[in-house]
């Protein structure tokens, strides 16, 4: 599959400010513009001002279950892919969970690799 250039990625993480400017530096360095919220709802704010073509949660940021989340995304940003990011340890019903509600599911740490091939869904 063609690899779909990507312009922004939109980070909501709570937790772990240093993973998280990491990542952000590393899409900086391939020319990825990040937007950063601190939790979904401050990620809501973000989605109305600007566009995206990825979204990646922290799996401990989401407070409704992954098909109200999924839900509450595509009306804001719709057709926007929508990632996860989970612990190694996370267990399997909960990580299908997330994919059955439309999230592709990452393990940290995420890499900018991982993020461009979820945006062009491969």
């Amino acid at each position: 599959m063609k690899e779909v250039p990507m312009n922004r990625v939109l980070v909501i993480d709570q937790d772990s400010t240093t993973t998280t400017r990491t990542l952000g530096l590393a899409c900086l360095q391939r020319g990825i513009g990040v937007a950063f919220a601190d939790s979904v709802c401050e990620g809501v704010r973000v989605l109305l001002e600007t566009v995206v073509d990825l979204v990646l949660v922290d799996v401990a940021a989401l407070r409704l279950t992954p098909r109200e989340m999924a839900t509450l995304f595509e009306r804001v940003a719709p057709g926007v892919p929508l990632a996860v990011a989970v612990r190694p340890e996370s267990p399997l019903d909960s990580r299908v969970a997330l994919e059955l509600a439309g999230f592709r599911v990452l393990t940290k740490p995420v890499t900018v690799e991982e993020l461009v091939e979820k945006a062009s869904g491969v």
